[in-house]
């Protein structure tokens, strides 16, 4: 088969081409302004000045003492740290809730099933703040678990259950669930009922057929969850800041630090370029990953 061949008067070329600058305006040209002001130099009331400078990713790794010299400093390193796991862990506990309720919804009846897809993506109808501030509610003191925890004799006391990383994961968890559901409910919903049948009739149990026939077929729809989930828990803001209580600072709200009261915009961009790179490193490693699948 010949390679296909583009000339200027193919209309797949002009067809494509206000995409490709409406891509360039609002996503290339962005990019590189950032990256050209990580690499500038910190205003002396704020803002840059124009230059080239990695002042600010040495910022990341190092600081500099009075008397000139850089000392080894894991105050950055530990929130990105703490980005990363967060981030791992809202993605896998997503992943370990969503199968189940997918594969429930999977195999609802029409109308019910509809009921349920509905139930799934009301979260959204609702803005991302009040749902935030919902959990406060929920996990401040005297809220509705202290207060059940009471209520039912089995604590007289207890410390604020915000303010904590795990309150900032299960803002995480309960604000991204959605996205990893609804497509691992689009995979299982494909899956051929004979399947399961056949496994059954093979004395297969219940954890085998899961395990052996579901989970494979499922896999497709977990891994788009997954980038769905995962990305965007990396530059999380609002978790970090009213569950969190700015006390365990992730990436997002660091960066959103450095160009609000911080005032240094060419440290914000420098970590904003990280957290790029690494959503970049995953979404390379699960293209590989498919790629790879495909070939087996």
């Amino acid at each position: 088969m010949k390679p296909a061949r583009f000339h200027l008067s193919d209309f797949r070329i002009w067809g494509l081409a206000p995409a490709w600058v409406v891509m360039i305006l609002t996503l290339v040209i962005p990019i590189v302004i950032v990256i050209m002001v990580s690499l500038a130099s910190r205003g002396a009331y704020g803002g840059f000045d124009w230059g080239f400078s990695p002042a600010s990713y040495i910022q990341i790794l190092f600081e500099e003492d009075w008397d000139g010299n850089l000392a080894f400093t894991p105050q950055y390193l530990s929130i990105i740290g703490r980005t990363l796991l967060l981030s791992a862990l809202t993605t896998l506990i997503c992943a370990v809730l969503a199968l189940p309720a997918a594969y429930t919804i999977a195999q609802a009846p029409g109308r019910m099933k509809a009921v349920l897809i509905y139930l799934v993506t009301l979260p959204f109808w609702v803005s991302m703040i009040v749902r935030v501030y919902a959990w406060i509610i929920i996990l401040g003191n005297d809220g509705v678990i202290e207060k059940t925890l009471r209520g039912l004799g089995l604590v007289a006391d207890m410390d604020s259950l915000l303010f904590t990383d795990g309150a900032m994961l299960t803002g995480l968890v309960y604000s991204y669930i959605p996205l990893m559901i609804l497509p691992v409910f689009a995979s299982i919903e494909k899956l051929d009922p004979a399947l399961i049948e056949a496994s059954h009739d093979l004395y297969g149990s219940r954890w085998v057929t899961a395990r052996r026939v579901i989970l494979p077929l499922a896999m497709p729809g977990l891994m788009a969850g997954a980038i769905l989930v995962f990305v965007p828990s990396l530059g999380a803001v609002l978790e970090p800041i009213l569950l969190g209580g700015g006390k365990s600072m992730m990436m997002g709200n660091l960066i959103q630090t450095q160009f609000g009261g911080g005032r240094n915009w060419p440290f914000g961009a420098a970590i904003a370029v990280l957290l790029m790179a690494l959503v970049m490193i995953f979404l390379m490693v699960n293209a590989l990953r498919a790629k790879g699948a495909e070939h087996v």
